[in-house]
């Protein structure tokens, strides 16, 4: 079993001062696959003390500098993109050929966005005609800490670290100490790099712990965190003494809208999407509203997707979904199935229990409610597994208002071949993000929600602004 208790501060990898041993526990067994160490106050006192004291001279780095940076982190990150997706895996459970593609490669995707975003970015103009002698400058914004989730490790570190690093920013990661083993590499990877002592630090650690010292210390001057919504309200909280500035990824309930006229691949894919992760993504379809036309028809496709979706240990290849990442995960999930039976909701395909065949590990079986109304359970609370609801809709209208009953508004989908009404619906719908007809977002774009599914933006221009402050000028000296 690995030993991996070290905290990686000002450049060099250092013993807790406060630390208790955690062990990280492999979801498809349920044995310990490793220990670290959560960190207490002490520590991460002394990773923002690094970071302090390294923003001095790094906020002052050339656009050329972070450039060359993020293509030598690129660099040895790809050459570890292999062993990032088993550790992501074992940690977290995530299929090896999924972990390996999608989940490591994430991270890989989104430095070379942020490369591209960086060449481009310019920190310096913005002068209004007639007004020569005015600047606006964007600058650093200073000491960020960045707390990321266990669902999808890399694809959330890299969108914090990667754009801290391009707007001069210097920072402490906490991790996940559910999934710490990625982060771990990836501070393996940013020492090979040659990131300068003390721009980057990270201490494991748990949300009460070093999370609450991070979110709420006065040299921090900015929070960036994704994690469930509760979580977030606390942060806020906690900041709001000293005025930073907070960044909130949180949780979501996305409805999947399917028109009559919806191809007749759609039904397929929203389940598929749904179970993706083994359904936990904050981003997941999990809320399948479909014109009653088509509803009956649409039940039996989701029954039968459901029926043929393997689960199985995260480390065997192929097309399958693993177990979610533990107990606490697992027992939740039990419970919100149990509810919507309880509550009237139609259990098509899964329902409580183990996968047959799977006596050990946190395996849940795909599940699909229909006949589901807005007010259950199910249809209101994040459940971060592989639960699909179904309910019929009778017009547009309807469809809208059903969707938009939700506290949440992170990510909403569309399903017809009416373009004009497709782009209709997308406006109306309050969300960060809407997809229409399986057509992904671009992975530059802005990722964020509304309402209760948080504020800020991650990704592209959009996510490199987080970490900057404008200062404008005036009587500033042209050409000089």
């Amino acid at each position: 079993m690995r030993e991996e208790r070290q905290f990686y501060i000002n450049g060099k990898w250092t013993d807790p001062i406060d630390g208790k041993d955690f062990p990280v526990i492999d979801p498809s067994t349920e044995e310990p696959c490793a220990t670290i160490s959560l960190g207490g106050q002490a520590d991460a006192e002394a990773a923002i003390a690094a970071a302090k004291s390294a923003f001095a001279s790094w906020s002052l780095s050339t656009k050329q500098e972070r450039l060359d940076l993020l293509r030598s982190i690129l660099d040895v990150y790809t050459r570890n993109s292999d062993a990032m997706g088993e550790a992501i895996s074992r940690e977290m459970g995530a299929p090896i050929d999924m972990a390996k593609a999608s989940q490591s490669g994430s991270g890989t995707e989104h430095i070379q966005d942020f490369i591209n975003t960086l060449e481009a970015f310019e920190f310096e103009g913005e002068k209004r005609p007639g007004t020569p002698n005015d600047r606006m400058l964007r600058e650093p914004i200073g000491v960020c800490s960045l707390i990321t989730p266990w669902n999808w490790p890399m694809n959330q570190i890299t969108l914090k670290v990667i754009p801290a690093i391009a707007a001069g920013c210097t920072m402490v990661l906490k991790p996940s100490e559910q999934s710490p083993l990625s982060g771990i590499l990836f501070s393996q990877i940013m020492h090979e790099a040659g990131v300068p002592a003390g721009v980057y630090n990270m201490v494991n650690g748990d949300g009460l712990g070093v999370g609450t010292v991070l979110s709420g210390h006065p040299d921090v001057d900015m929070v960036s965190f994704t994690g469930s919504t509760r979580a977030g309200i606390a942060i806020s909280k906690n900041a709001a003494d000293t005025i930073k500035r907070v960044s909130l990824e949180l949780g979501g309930k996305g409805a999947n809208i399917v028109f009559a006229d919806a191809d007749e691949k759609a039904v397929k894919r929203g389940v598929l999407h749904c179970f993706n992760n083994s359904g936990q993504s904050c981003n997941a379809p999990t809320r399948m509203l479909v014109e009653r036309s088509r509803y009956d028809e649409a039940v039996d496709q989701a029954r039968e997707t459901a029926e043929k979706m393997s689960v199985d240990l995260a480390s065997k290849p192929g097309r399958h979904i693993g177990p979610v990442v533990n107990e606490t995960q697992y027992n939740k999930i039990q419970g919100m199935i149990e509810a919507g039976i309880k509550e009237g909701a139609r259990l098509v395909a899964g329902g409580i229990g183990r996968p047959e065949g799977l006596n050990r590990g946190f395996f849940v079986r795909p599940t699909v409610f229909a006949d589901c109304n807005s007010g259950m359970t199910v249809m209101r609370e994040e459940i971060f597994g592989p639960v699909l609801s179904m309910m019929p809709f009778d017009d547009e209208e309807e469809a809208i208002a059903i969707a938009n009953d939700t506290p949440y508004g992170l990510t909403n989908y569309v399903q017809t071949q009416d373009g004009a009404r497709a782009n209709r619906v997308a406006r109306r719908l309050r969300s960060g993000m809407v997809d229409i007809n399986g057509m992904f977002r671009s992975s530059p774009s802005p990722f964020g929600g509304y309402k209760q599914s948080g504020n800020g933006r991650e990704g592209g221009k959009w996510g490199l602004e987080e970490y900057l402050e404008i200062k404008a000028i005036g009587g500033w000296t042209p050409g000089q």
